[in-house]
């Protein structure tokens, strides 16, 4: 009887750590999902509305639609315009909505940071071929970068590598 009542509490814990270990396996998954898609959705670029309406949002958000047309300079667009362009900016996964009553509430899922950062990079890549250092080089030969702001930067990155 003392065997097995060892052997029953030994297959518990044998299970709780297993349960344990997939949880675990679980968190890594999802994160791992997440960091994809946010990949993913990353190769969309914004056009140029779609983007004054990113930068409103990542200043300004959650918001309604009404919200949002409220921040838009005049002329303003039609409700009906400024809905499609949030339902494409929704499509390419750069906002979510949440039901709210009878309307919905829209929040960013891609910061203002990430897309700035796929966008210099987007350029580099393109123009620079991945060459951060022909990007400032051209700065600097024309004069759109001075020695002082090139020694910060230099200073800057120091820093950060210490």
């Amino acid at each position: 009887m003392f065997c097995k009542k060892q052997a029953a509490s030994s297959l518990r814990k044998i299970c709780v750590n297993l349960l344990n270990l997939l949880g675990d396996i679980n968190k890594l998954t999802i994160f791992a999902y997440k960091r994809l898609i946010c990949r993913i959705e990353m190769k969309q670029t914004l056009t140029a509305k779609e983007e004054m309406l990113m930068n409103i949002f990542w200043t300004h958000e959650p918001l309604f639609i009404r919200d949002l047309i409220s921040f838009i300079p005049e002329p303003k667009p039609h409700y009906n315009t400024v809905a499609t362009l949030v339902k494409f900016l929704e499509e390419k996964g750069f906002v979510e909505r949440e039901p709210m009553a009878n309307s919905f509430r829209y929040k960013v899922r891609i910061s203002e940071r990430q897309y700035r950062g796929k966008t210099v990079s987007d350029v580099v890549a393109r123009y620079y071929d991945n060459s951060y250092l022909s990007l400032v080089s051209q700065f600097v030969e024309e004069d759109k970068m001075d020695l002082k702001e090139l020694k910060d930067l230099v200073a800057r990155i120091e820093k950060n590598t210490k």
